[in-house]
């Protein structure tokens, strides 16, 4: 067993056939086929059941196969490391909740690719739990992401405080009001809404009952269905503020212990950090400071 076998192996399992396979490693069908044949002779046992459909994991294959992905995602980062020169340059793929995206990321993404222009910056939105997902996975060198994060795997360092606000329809004008309404329904970002579970104590501690719970996959569809009344949400402040239509969505203060959220920038501990990687970290963090100095001279 070898490492070009294990690459091989990881593909067919991801991708469920051994002619989808030979497509992605630009090989032929039967040069996979053999790979796999031979890594069964050597283990001494069956790695997928055969069927017209393509192919599953036996028993076995399914233990090996987290072995196989760590062997080809480090000797993918051994790839990138022998490569990087220092300069920043390549592919960087950095995840952020849809939020940050919109209203705090626009101008240091600017800054960072006016200074490094060989860098082939992508930037994937989601929620908190996807993109951690995808950061323990290294399909993400990093993400920005709701904080407190603790997990053995991941460092965690503190970007922004957000205060966050509940959004509603204008024609509710208070908590009070919303509470009359009985059955209540809470808008959230689909599976992993880093924001639905504070929603939810927040509204059982005003005694309104257990919500719906719509979700949809953008921003513009949560805050557009919040205006008009088919639910409520909770966001920062300055979505509303800055980053969408004024006049269609009333916001409502929180209790200062309800308020206030961190956001961190979240990446594996034993994950390699590229040039572009630096770079990118380095110019959020000059433009956390500058803005801390604006505001302190305000």
């Amino acid at each position: 067993m070898d490492a070009a076998d294990l690459r091989v192996f990881e593909a067919v399992a991801r991708l469920g056939g051994m002619s989808r396979a030979a497509e992605e490693l630009h090989t032929v069908q039967s040069n996979v086929t053999s790979h796999i044949r031979q890594l069964e002779e050597r283990l001494g046992t069956p790695l997928f059941h055969r069927h017209a459909r393509g192919v599953d994991l036996t028993p076995a294959g399914q233990r090996l196969l987290p072995y196989a992905l760590r062997v080809t995602l480090l000797l993918n980062e051994a790839r990138r490391a022998v490569l990087d020169d220092g300069t920043p340059q390549g592919p960087l793929v950095i995840g952020s909740l849809e939020t940050t995206a919109a209203v705090r990321l626009p101008g240091f993404l600017s800054n960072f690719v006016e200074a490094h222009p060989q860098v082939d910056l992508t930037l994937q939105t989601g929620t908190t739990c996807e993109l951690l997902e995808q950061v323990l996975d290294q399909r993400l060198e990093g993400a920005f992401v709701c904080g407190p994060v603790a997990h053995s795997e991941l460092e965690a360092e503190q970007y922004f405080s957000e205060e966050l606000s509940l959004l509603t329809a204008l024609q509710v004008g208070s908590w009070d009001q919303l509470a009359r309404q009985g059955e209540v329904r809470i808008v959230v970002l689909r599976r992993g809404c880093s924001y639905r579970q504070r929603l939810e104590d927040i509204l059982t501690r005003r005694g309104i009952p257990a919500p719906r719970v719509l979700e949809f996959g953008t921003l513009e569809a949560v805050l557009s269905c919040v205006a008009s009344g088919m639910g409520v949400t909770l966001m920062p402040r300055s979505v509303v503020g800055s980053g969408w239509r004024h006049g269609r969505i009333e916001i409502h203060a929180l209790e200062s212990r309800d308020a206030f959220v961190e956001t961190v920038f979240v990446r594996r501990r034993d994950g390699y950090i590229s040039s572009a990687l630096s770079a990118f970290l380095a110019v959020a963090r000059s433009g956390i400071a500058d803005t801390r100095l604006q505001v302190a001279a305000e």
